[in-house]
């Protein structure tokens, strides 16, 4: 049994070699013999609990600890990291637009075509996103009595997250999934499968729905909707754009119509590779805050096992939603339409690899 963490003598969650205080308890190390006693006393239960075994081919295969993950850190770290991205995504929409305005010598012009073209998208996607997706995937309101269980746990973890309850919805089917809607907490709706009530414990069903609670707290939906208008209006200013140049720019006098030859050359290389970037960053936006929700949720049930068991559930069960298409996807806690592994490419996935997330979560529990 290897181990690479000393252990709290107060609470027995795996450490950084070089930390002060436990990271879940916050007690104070000051007894370095105490801990390595405890540490000492925690490998003799694993080594129990998990004994070595024979590989194939006879070696030895051991089971080893790795470093604890404060959700805290874990929240933090993935809200920077997805922040960056959109503002990248967002760079890249504005400097689409200034640069086919440059290509017509106006790329004063071009920006503001491309704010006019962002301000119209997102003011259809903000007043009327939530219902839009709920009407796609067919999710009706829960019943008060035969829904009971449901709501009693969304009240709860709503508490817990410290977020006004959300409405509650239901996709009747029997697949296993859950999705976060709505502009804002106080008008935020939370949907599930019938499968995943009937399939999972009370436990299992409160980190689900803490997950879809932390993408809400965190203003994930809100980041969704916005990454979902800019690809949607990146797309849009690149058909527009190619469609004149190709179709229309015989009709054109060279010098004066399409300005400067390089920003035209420019322009045609970025309407044609824009999308598809725009939309790699937006699947990485997505990947980031799957993480977060992942460490939300284990603040908030303070049982980063549950949701690590629910997810293997979910993604052995089936994860089929009604209506369910690529233009969603991105917005359930597994992936209904593509199933990721750590052998699939990073860039094309929505979600990180399932087993990924539950490695991480197991490892914020002390244990991996």
């Amino acid at each position: 049994m290897e181990t690479s963490a000393p252990y709290c003598p107060k609470c027995g969650a795996a450490n950084p070699s070089d930390a002060a205080y436990c990271y879940l308890c916050q007690a104070r190390f000051t007894d370095g013999a105490e801990r390595d006693a405890a540490t000492a006393e925690n490998d003799t239960h694993l080594q129990a609990a998990f004994p070595t075994v024979e590989a194939a081919g006879g070696a030895p295969q051991t089971f080893r600890i790795d470093r604890p993950i404060s959700f805290y850190d874990a929240a933090a770290e993935n809200v920077l990291r997805s922040q960056f991205l959109f503002l990248i995504l967002f760079g890249l929409f504005f400097i689409l637009g200034g640069t086919i305005g440059a290509a017509y010598n106006n790329w004063q012009g071009g920006v503001a075509v491309a704010a006019l073209v962002y301000v119209i998208l997102a003011s259809v996607a903000w007043f009327n996103g939530a219902s839009i997706v709920l009407s796609l995937h067919d999710a009706r309101r829960a019943d008060p009595v035969n829904d009971r269980q449901l709501i009693n746990v969304v009240e709860e973890m709503a508490i817990a997250a410290g977020l006004p309850p959300p409405k509650v919805f239901v996709m009747e089917t029997l697949g296993m999934n859950a999705f976060a809607a709505g502009r804002t907490p106080r008008e935020a709706v939370v949907a599930v499968t019938r499968g995943l009530v009937n399939k999972l414990d009370r436990e299992e069903l409160q980190g689900v729905v803490a997950h879809e609670l932390a993408h809400i707290k965190g203003r994930d939906t809100l980041y969704g909707i916005c990454a979902a208008v800019l690809v949607g209006a990146v797309a849009m200013m690149s058909d527009m754009f190619l469609r004149g140049t190709f179709f229309s720019g015989h009709r054109r006098n060279s010098e004066d119509s399409r300005g400067n030859i390089a920003f035209l050359l420019l322009g045609v290389a970025l309407a044609l590779l824009a999308p598809l970037a725009a939309k790699i960053l937006q699947m990485s936006i997505s990947r980031q805050r799957e993480y977060h929700a992942d460490a939300g949720a284990a603040e908030f049930t303070r049982n980063p096992l549950a949701l690590a068991a629910a997810l293997d559930k979910i993604s052995t069960g089936g994860t089929h939603v009604p209506g369910e298409n690529r233009g969603t996807q991105h917005l359930f806690i597994i992936n209904p339409v593509q199933s990721f592994t750590g052998e699939s490419s990073a860039l094309i996935s929505t979600h990180p690899p399932t087993a990924a997330r539950i490695q991480r979560l197991k490892t914020m529990a002390g244990t991996a």
